[in-house]
């Protein structure tokens, strides 16, 4: 974890191997112990990331020095979790979690009207088990998953090894824009189309909005992309509760046909009112906020 985003996440296959003996093994509450230790460990010594967290929690939470270093070893622990959960329920195990659907019918009324649609997440919770709450409709619901690229093409074969191959469609961001034929493609077979909205990387377009109190830049490519598309869009996020509880919540943009930044104003509101609601799933640990001064 960088100081700024490079577009690839930390971690390594070793790591997870770990974490599916233990849990295949001696089940979650083992593997869930070990991340105490391991929570530690990127504490002390991650310190490009722990920076970046602390000043969320101190600057952007506004908590008390003492208790943000608090909050850096939680967010560490939680993330890990997640991680953890995610290998569980695709694994089989999903029946060892409950689940809460917050906005549902949004989806299901998507999917209804045969059009597609865009759904805009963030890396806040555990996104990426959304594809198991889908899983509840009666609606088929095909997703396809809009990257970078494969980050850790090792990491997801080992994974994919363990849980098997997902379906979730991936489509890869190409310079010649080939990718909106690819989403234009899937939105005609009634599919949703699944976006990250919070991670700029350096070099490529963006738009600047306040979050928590503080301007951010935002990657511009979501925003345009799905202002532009004549579908729904909805912001989707899936946060943990406690140990074995999730809960999804779906909330549908009311922004006009090419207005992208109402859109990101919009996006913005929702993941503020997240983290509001669950402070310690923010999961964005690199430098996010633009803390240029201003010239007067």
């Amino acid at each position: 974890m960088a100081t700024e985003w490079k577009g690839k996440s930390r971690g390594t296959v070793l790591g997870y191997k770990i974490f599916v003996f233990l849990m295949k093994k001696l089940g979650l509450s083992t593997a869930y112990f070990v991340l105490y230790f391991v929570a530690t460990y990127y504490t002390l010594f991650s310190y490009s990331s722990s920076k970046s967290i602390f000043y969320y929690f101190n600057k952007r939470v506004r908590l008390t020095w003492f208790n943000s270093l608090i909050n850096i070893y939680k967010s560490y622990y939680v993330f890990g979790q997640t991680i953890i959960d995610k290998v569980a329920i695709s694994s089989g195990l999903r029946d060892r979690f409950t689940y809460d659907f917050d906005g549902i019918n949004l989806i299901r009324d998507t999917l209804k009207a045969k059009k597609g649609g865009v759904l805009i997440s963030a890396h806040v919770g555990n996104f990426e088990i959304a594809e198991h709450f889908f899983g509840e409709l009666e609606e088929h619901a095909a997703i396809s998953l809009l990257t970078t690229d494969v980050e850790h093409s090792a990491i997801k074969d080992y994974i994919e090894s363990v849980t098997g191959k997902s379906k979730v469609n991936l489509i890869i961001i190409k310079e010649d824009l080939s990718h909106i034929f690819e989403i234009n493609a899937a939105l005609a077979r009634n599919e949703l189309v699944c976006i990250t909205g919070d991670r700029f990387i350096p070099g490529t377009k963006f738009l600047t909005h306040d979050l928590l109190g503080e301007n951010a830049k935002f990657p511009a490519g979501p925003f345009l992309l799905a202002s532009r598309l004549n579908v729904p869009v909805l912001f989707v996020y899936v946060m943990k509760e406690t140990n074995k509880h999730y809960h999804l919540y779906a909330r549908k943009s009311q922004a006009k046909k090419r207005d992208a930044n109402m859109l990101l104003k919009e996006y913005t509101e929702s993941v503020s009112w997240m983290l509001e609601k669950y402070p310690l799933q923010w999961f964005n640990y690199f430098d996010f906020w633009d803390k240029t001064p201003t010239k007067p």
